[in-house]
């Protein structure tokens, strides 16, 4: 096998090394454009996956990195005169340069060829003359752009510029600092790689950048004036750079890593960005891959398929986490004023890899310091403090999310909503929601949706929170109102969802005549009339609500339903009063609130939940939502319930854990409103880790708690926690320990002997 390696970084090289020591007699060939000792930045961080998948695919290699690694496990984040230190971390750094000499040295005893300052040919050229060729080449891939039709790459370019430094000593711990300057925020990110060396990123938004007048000075001023900004931390001495330059960091993502015999891997394939270190882990674990299996599949394509089916998967995890510390940084202002320790915790958490659970284990004092700080009482877990709004204090901050159960007969809830919501009230949290219940028959979205528009619903409704109340004392009931719009007369979820009812479909209204889905019923656009006549709808409903029994009531205005599709642009075309500006948008979904907000009881509290973006282009975005919360809280909302998206057919969601959460992270600290995160939050710990950071005040959860009705309960059980934030119900008691489960101590068998042998002379 003839195999050509385009780019001379530690993922080229790697899979260099890699695949000839596999089979000496492959013929493989590094292109490398610049000098050996030539590259950007100065240290390299790996973790011990990383190094021990290196330790047992080529132990040279490992053997050679061990004999340079710095090693420290501390954290440090300096604010506002304040230095708080978590350890128990664990990291392993060398210098790149070094990283690069050991992998040249491997490459060349295994008589891989090597060509410094030598461009590769064209692509074309090497898929004619070789059996495989691995586009190395880096984030600026010459070799992605000339297949961009089929590898599909997108590429995002964000808010900050930062730049790669090096100081001549070496930091005791990963260090973060926080500079507040006349020009706005900036940062540090330090970490040693050498005994006498460490790396110095300092990052900052585009428009600090150009503000500081960084973008107008020489190369040398710009890095003494980063020197200058952060002498404490450098300890009064200089800074050095290697041609580093302010650049924006840039985020590929490939449809297709693949193309014939030409495949990607590192930074050409995938970036992700440096504030998690994984630039350089990525690549090489690409390399372990790749080598695998080609090692392990027949034919160049079949392995070339496997690898790209293994490392996606990876790759789009890490690419997350990234993404969310990344965007943390560039949002680093709306978190200045935090307590000193939440702010601490909040940055530690910031990518979902660290959480709450974890950072306990790897230092507990760090962590019940933040807890203490936040208000938990000693052995109380974030999640079980208790939340007041309004007259409503709630005994801990687990919601179980509003989820149509499209299970009504004639809009009445029947028996399965008692045992359906009185089993999640009874599941211990702290407050249980409704579905969406509609205010009107039209306003239904299928015919199985209830309703509070007849006095026989009141009375239904009333029995299920007459249960609640009774026996799940300290549990509070919602209930959520709202109009189906355009998204109304349609099948039963589970027979189609979002599908038109084949017969038996009821006329719709919607702030514009626009239909969902090309085959969904074209709604009538409301005339003023139509519009006050649902306001009064909404506030009929809102005072039978009441009268029923709910501790707390909320407003529908997401996921493309009526309220909805008057705050998106990509729904309300309208030219009147209640369409074009934002303010135009948000008119009517105002007056309705401002409506129901009159006849319901003043103690009790109102939300108002809303999709903070609508994952398509031209809609609704992380910023407007911002807006939206505000005019929503200014008007008397006690909290934003934050969702996202389903307001138009064509959206295209970016799912994963806690996806939705950054939105409410937003709302909270921008607009200075309560929220309500929801969106894959799965676990107690993610619950804990999200309140104790300040992202959000309350998390709902929805698919949890139909796999588990106990949920909460269960949560409080797994954390050892038995105080007033959850009640386990008198006859559930007996079960508030795990049953046990089959034997998992028994003795090991004894499969050798330790004694010494014994002496033949004595007897």
């Amino acid at each position: 096998m003839r195999v050509a390696v385009i780019g001379g970084g530690p993922g080229g090289l790697y899979a260099a090394a890699l695949l000839k020591r596999l089979d000496p007699g492959r013929e493989i060939t590094v292109w490398e454009r610049n000098a050996p000792d030539e590259t950007f930045g100065f240290g390299v961080v790996l973790s011990d996956e990383t190094l021990g998948g290196i330790e047992h695919a080529d132990p040279v290699v490992h053997e050679a990195l061990q004999r340079h690694f710095v090693r420290w496990d501390d954290i440090d984040i300096v604010h506002r005169g304040a230095t708080h230190r978590s350890g128990g971390h664990g990291f392993a750094a060398l210098g790149r340069r070094r990283l690069l000499r050991i992998l040249h040295d491997r490459c060349r005893s295994l008589g891989v060829d090597l060509r410094f300052s030598t461009e590769a040919p064209d692509p074309d050229t090497l898929c004619a003359g070789y059996d495989l060729v691995i586009a190395a080449d880096g984030v600026h891939s010459t070799t992605r752009a000339a297949y961009a039709d089929a590898f599909r790459p997108q590429l995002t370019e964000h808010r900050c510029r930062y730049i790669w430094l090096a100081a001549d000593f070496p930091f005791d711990a990963f260090r973060f600092e926080i500079a507040e300057t006349e020009h706005g925020v900036m940062q540090l990110h330090g970490y040693p790689y050498a005994a006498d060396a460490s790396t110095v990123i300092i990052e900052m938004r585009e428009e600090v950048w150009q503000t500081a007048g960084l973008d107008d000075v020489t190369p040398q001023e710009s890095v003494d004036r980063c020197a200058k900004i952060f002498a404490d931390a450098l300890r009064g001495r200089p800074l050095h750079s290697n041609n580093s330059a302010w650049t924006t960091f840039r985020t590929v993502v490939n449809d297709h890593w693949s193309h014939g015999n030409v495949v990607l891997l590192g930074d050409a394939a995938h970036t992700a960005h440096f504030s998690i270190g994984s630039g350089t882990k990525l690549a090489m674990e690409d390399a372990l891959a790749l080598a695998a299996c080609l090692e392990e599949h027949p034919g160049v394509r079949r392995a070339l398929a496997a690898y790209e089916q293994e490392r996606k998967p990876v790759v789009a995890s890490t690419q997350r986490a990234a993404r969310a510390s990344l965007e943390w940084f560039e949002n680093l202002g709306l978190y200045l004023g935090q307590p000193p320790r939440q702010f601490a915790f909040n940055l530690l958490t910031r990518s979902r890899r660290v959480t709450h659970d974890n950072l306990r284990l790897r230092d507990a004092r760090f962590t019940e310091a933040v807890e203490r700080e936040f208000g938990c009482p000693p052995g109380t877990p974030p999640m079980f403090t208790p939340f007041r709004l309004r007259g409503l204090t709630l005994r801990n901050r687990v919601v179980v999310s509003p989820m149509d159960m499209y299970s009504a007969t004639d809009g009445v809830p029947g028996d399965f909503h008692l045992v359906h919501l009185g089993a999640r009230a009874l599941g211990g949290a702290g407050l249980v929601m409704t579905e969406m219940v509609c205010v009107s028959e039209e306003g239904r979205i299928t015919p199985g949706c209830t309703g509070l528009y007849t006095g026989r619903q009141t009375e239904a409704w009333r029995r299920v929170t007459d249960f609640v109340h009774t026996q799940a004392p300290g549990t509070a009931i919602g209930v959520q109102l709202g109009h189906s719009g355009r998204k109304g007369s349609t099948k039963l979820m589970w027979e189609g969802m979002d599908e038109p009812l084949p017969r038996g479909n009821w006329p719709l209204v919607a702030a514009s005549p626009l239909p969902y889905k090309p085959d969904s019923q074209i709604p009538r656009q409301l005339s003023r009339a139509q519009l006050t006549d649902i306001r009064e709808q909404f506030t009929a409903a809102a005072w039978r609500a009441a009268r029923a029994g709910f501790d707390l009531l909320e407003l529908h205005c997401a996921h493309g339903y009526l309220l909805s599709g008057f705050l998106s642009p990509l729904t309300n075309h309208r030219t009147d009063a209640y369409g074009g500006s934002p303010e135009r948008r948000l008119r009517f979904p105002l007056e309705v609130f401002e409506a129901v907000r009159a006849v319901w009881p003043a103690e009790r509290p109102m939300t108002v939940r809303i999709s903070a973006t609508d994952w398509a282009e031209g809609g609704t975005r992380a910023e407007d939502a911002v807006e939206i919360a505000r005019a929503f809280a200014a008007h008397g909302a006690d909290a934003i319930d934050v969702s996202t998206g389903q307001v138009v057919a064509e959206e295209r969601p970016e799912f994963g854990r806690s996806y939705q959460t950054p939105f409410a992270d937003r709302i909270r600290n921008s607009a200075r409103v309560p929220v309500i995160a929801v969106g894959a939050i799965s676990s107690w710990d993610d619950v804990n880790s999200l309140i104790l950071a300040g992202r959000t005040d309350l998390c709902a959860l929805g698919r949890p708690h139909l796999y588990d009705p106990h949920w909460t309960l269960h949560a409080a059980a797994e954390q050892g926690y038995d105080g007033p934030g959850v009640v386990w119900p008198a006859p559930y008691r007996a079960g508030s320990r795990r049953p046990q489960t089959g034997r998992t101590d028994a003795p090991k068998p004894r499969l050798s002997l330790t004694h010494p042998p014994r002496d033949p002379h004595r007897s």
